[in-house]
């Protein structure tokens, strides 16, 4: 998908938003930001884009958005599990109405047999509490596993509001 491509999801998903009368909040990992870049570069994003946590590290996942130390020891970094507790975490720290979070491994190296470099977890929950996850497989290069998983996850927030 191309940048331009990227811009008319983020729009998409600003119009939804605004019409659900709420907030986006992301919690982002392997993607370092990309995911807010992406919806901050859209004109009026302020009116439906309230802020973005990088959580790269193990202990930020802790420390910046309360995934226990228990889940991640359980299940991975890299886990539904994980990725569902930073979107709820990133929701309990604002006043966001939904969250987005993703979690992964994009390369070129950290893949395990179980969990292959191109692994992508997401989250997406509501302040309603309705959540949801994800886990992907992506091929390609680092680049192109973050770009794939920024469009994941905003498509996913596409479908957590009902919109096609």
């Amino acid at each position: 998908m191309s940048d331009e491509d990227l811009g008319l999801l983020s729009q998409r998903v600003g119009v939804a938003l605004k019409a659900a009368g709420i907030k986006l909040v992301t919690a982002e990992s392997c993607t370092g930001g990309w995911i807010a870049e992406v919806v901050t570069r859209t004109a009026g994003s302020s009116a439906w884009f309230d802020s973005g946590v990088i959580s790269y590290s193990n202990s930020a996942k802790r420390h910046l958005l309360g995934v226990a130390a228990d889940t991640i020891r359980a299940n991975g970094a890299v886990s539904e599990a994980t990725a569902g507790e930073m979107a709820n975490g990133a929701l309990t720290h604002n006043r966001a109405g939904i969250a987005l979070a993703v979690t992964g491994i994009a390369g070129p190296d950290g893949g395990t047999p179980e969990k292959p470099v191109g692994t992508v977890c997401f989250g997406w929950c509501r302040r309603n509490g309705i959540s949801l996850t994800s886990t992907q497989l992506f091929a390609g290069d680092r680049t192109s596993v973050r770009r794939q998983s920024v469009v994941f996850a905003l498509e996913g927030m596409l479908r957590h509001l009902g919109q096609p």
